[in-house]
């Protein structure tokens, strides 16, 4: 919240930002070009000396009044900058062109967003992601993942992943442990597989079943055998949004690892209810969450606030990336008390160690 309580910015560059965020759609379309044709590749090539119109346009075999439009437009930008009429690149476009985090935001916005953002209003006055049309006409888009275009499936899961992928190894030891006895895990929203493997990989003794859409378990399904991994994994197919199916029982502990955001309070509520039906008094519920209120730095509360919109256009339109607080509310009427709470795993998570109380509170 530190980052949002006063309006740092003046009057002027107020108003400047206003004009970036009028013309967002074309900015965010000019870098994704210039990144993905080679101009900002040939000019950064170039180092101080930098490249002419003219050799730009010879390097990347575009037409003379497209990429002259383009580097225009990247002069405002800050791709580049302009001396002597000889193009440099900037940090900016530095950022856009090298960064991890950069690229996986800016293919998972083109790829799977930027048409279905067009009925944003829609989804806002609906609760429904009426964004979603333009893929297919499921409830959910988890529903349909595995039968989106490949091109969008791999931004989708490049996305997903980007994030686990760096909690994950910081997250192993505190879930697996000679405090935690650990042998039988029930991953709820196990996707692909990636925490399963993870699991089996870090600790030798543990069984993992993975809970999930019977779309999301065929592509683990595929995963696991491919790593040799089919006699400590199982799956569970599941609709986790049909409160009335009860989840199984007999586990040392449950795991939702970026997967409650996908629901809304009452049903984050609601999932953890069966939770406490399922686990017994020693076991443990963790959750593996990004809370753009718990951030370190200011770009990655931006980038969590603005993730929320995807869930209202395009994932289910009633979730999102949640503020702790909020969040926190949803799983203690679960039945729930927190009794351990770490932040900054990897790049923005924040695990919670849950242990189950007597008596449910309305």
């Amino acid at each position: 919240m530190q980052f949002f309580s006063t309006d740092k910015k003046s009057a002027l560059e107020a108003k400047n930002m206003a004009q970036f965020i009028a013309f967002g759609p074309v900015i965010f379309q000019v870098a994704r070009i210039m990144r993905n044709s080679g101009i900002l590749h040939e000019i950064e090539a170039s180092g101080s000396a930098g490249l002419t119109l003219q050799e730009i346009v010879a390097r990347v075999q575009l037409p003379n009044y497209g990429v002259r439009v383009l580097l225009e437009s990247g002069l405002g930008i800050g791709l580049v900058i302009i001396n002597d009429e000889r193009y440099r690149i900037t940090k900016t476009g530095h950022f856009i062109l090298h960064d991890p985090l950069t690229i996986v935001n800016m293919d998972f916005m083109h790829d799977v967003n930027y048409n279905g953002m067009f009925y944003l209003e829609d989804a806002i006055k609906n609760e429904r992601p009426e964004g979603l049309k333009v893929f297919g006409n499921w409830q959910t888009i988890y529903e349909g993942l595995s039968q989106l275009p490949k091109h969008v499936q791999k931004s989708w899961f490049a996305f997903d992943h980007f994030f686990s992928d760096t909690a994950f190894p910081a997250v192993l030891p505190h879930v697996y442990n000679k405090h935690n006895h650990i042998k039988k895990l029930l991953d709820i929203g196990g996707n692909t597989g990636k925490w399963a493997i993870a699991s089996t990989t870090f600790d030798p003794e543990v069984h993992i079943t993975i809970m999930d859409l019977p779309g999301q378990l065929n592509v683990a399904k595929t995963t696991i055998a491919e790593k040799g991994l089919t006699d400590r994994v199982s799956f569970h197919p599941a609709n986790i949004l049909d409160a009335t199916q009860p989840f199984p029982k007999g586990f040392d502990a449950i795991w939702m690892s970026q997967f409650l955001d996908c629901f809304s309070e009452d049903e984050i509520t609601s999932i953890m209810q069966r939770c406490h039906e399922a686990i017994d008094e020693n076991g443990f519920v963790y959750v593996l969450e990004a809370f753009w209120d718990k951030q370190r730095f200011e770009a990655a509360a931006f980038c969590l606030q603005q993730t929320s919109v995807y869930f209202t256009a395009l994932a289910n339109g009633n979730s999102q990336m949640y503020n702790s607080e909020i969040f926190k509310n949803a799983v203690l009427k679960g039945g729930f008390e927190i009794v351990e709470e770490i932040n900054n795993i990897g790049l923005s998570h924040t695990l919670w160690k849950l242990k189950k109380r007597t008596t449910v509170t309305a």
